[in-house]
């Protein structure tokens, strides 16, 4: 079945109207609400020397496609926050080891390669909602304006 889904979080998240306009979809809304794209802005002061890195990185290509808008900013401060989380996690990993005394002096998997783990959950997530993987860069952009018409449509 086709359309939206009844469980939340299930089923495939909607393109937003833009990126459907963008794509000549017929499904775009003319008349839907459209939020203020951001041409540049500064990282914020708390997140730390890597996160602001990333911002650095990521920002400008997003502000250069205008496909970020005010409303897209929570995921790009949680994407540079889990991308600095995972590289401290990485840098813990490293130094110490993948297996580490445990409480009882006995081995354990170090505690950072779950944060590293869930870092990365959550750097795939915000990426894909901003566009940064190929798969999802694809959805949200669309095929660039290219008509999909009816070859039977003149007969």
């Amino acid at each position: 079945m086709g359309g939206k889904s009844a469980v939340p979080g299930r089923g495939r998240k909607p393109k937003p109207n833009s990126k459907k306009q963008l794509s000549g979809s017929r499904n775009a809304n003319d008349n839907a609400v459209e939020f203020d794209l951001i041409t540049n802005i500064d990282p914020p002061v708390w997140l730390d020397e890597l996160g602001q890195g990333m911002w650095k990185t990521v920002v400008p290509h997003l502000c250069k496609e205008k496909v970020l808008a005010v409303t897209d900013l929570h995921n790009v401060e949680a994407f540079c926050s889990a991308y600095s989380t995972f590289r401290a996690a990485e840098v813990h990993i490293t130094e110490n080891g993948l297996v580490v005394a445990g409480a009882t002096g006995g081995p354990m998997k170090n505690p950072a390669c779950t944060v590293k783990n869930e870092s990365l959950r959550q750097m795939t997530m915000y990426g894909a909602a901003l566009g940064l993987d190929p798969a999802s860069r694809g959805r949200l952009m669309g095929t660039g304006g290219k008509e999909k018409g009816n070859d039977f449509e003149g007969f």
